[in-house]
């Protein structure tokens, strides 16, 4: 069986069954494991399905949402270069705002040691690395912690977000499309988001190429809110024409 074949398969599996497993898939395929997770990292880059720990998902299960162990260890030099090309669009110094998330969090880590910053945050990860630094303010919004993101929300952070003012917010997202904008998994986690873009001069979008062209539950804010989105090259160059005639600028690295 050419690769080809058997990922085309793996895909018709993994729609039917809602998640898959790569000992199953070796098994049933009879080929190895690692040959499997081959075949899923190169169906997960053209965005048909999501790696998850053990297995996959389809993109079209909207509802699912990887909790923060299982989204680290997943595209990390993707990650690595979107945070760092991130670190352009920081102010020289003043306010800027961080959302929860495994991209966003290693541009915290990439923050600068040679400015002045106010750093707001939802994000308990994100709070812990900044909390250390000593030309870092840290501003952690209340809430209620959602487990699966470490994310603070409910009425409290929206209400905190709405007295404050940052140059630039930092947003992590679940999908991006040209016709649904940000989607997330969560309505309160869709509300603190929507609150970010509406708090920031300048609202910047960190997001791998899997999570584009997917759309998710909860509506954050139209792509004409947004002012830069940056990714990595795994997204095509029609579709990021596509996103920029909606309004952000595409930076693809």
């Amino acid at each position: 069986m050419y690769a080809a074949e058997r990922q085309q398969l793996i895909l018709e599996r993994v729609r039917a069954e809602g998640r898959v497993d790569v000992a199953g898939l070796a098994s049933s395929l009879e080929v190895t494991a690692e040959t499997v997770r081959r075949d899923l990292k190169v169906l997960e880059r053209h965005g048909v399905l999501r790696r998850v720990h053990g297995g996959a998902v389809p993109v079209e299960r909207l509802g699912f949402e990887p909790g923060v162990a299982d989204r680290t260890d997943r595209l990390v030099s993707e990650k690595e270069r979107i945070a760092k090309a991130a670190v352009a669009e920081l102010p020289d110094d003043g306010a800027i705002l961080l959302d929860a998330g495994t991209t966003t969090s290693r541009l915290a880590e990439q923050l600068p040691f040679d400015r002045e910053l106010r750093v707001v945050t939802n994000s308990l990860t994100i709070a812990n690395i900044v909390a250390s630094r000593d030309n870092l303010t840290l501003y952690l919004v209340g809430g209620r912690i959602r487990g699966v993101t470490l994310a603070g929300v409910g009425d409290w952070p929206v209400r905190a977000l709405a007295e404050v003012f940052v140059d630039v917010a930092f947003l992590g997202t679940n999908g991006l499309s040209a016709r649904r904008g940000l989607t997330t998994a969560d309505q309160t986690e869709a509300a603190v988001k929507h609150a970010m873009v509406a708090s920031a001069r300048r609202s910047v979008v960190l997001a791998d190429h899997t999570k584009i062209g997917t759309d998710h539950f909860a509506h954050v804010a139209p792509l004409a809110d947004i002012d830069t989105v940056i990714t990595d090259t795994g997204l095509d160059e029609e579709t990021a024409a596509e996103i920029e005639a909606a309004g952000p600028r595409v930076v693809r690295v």
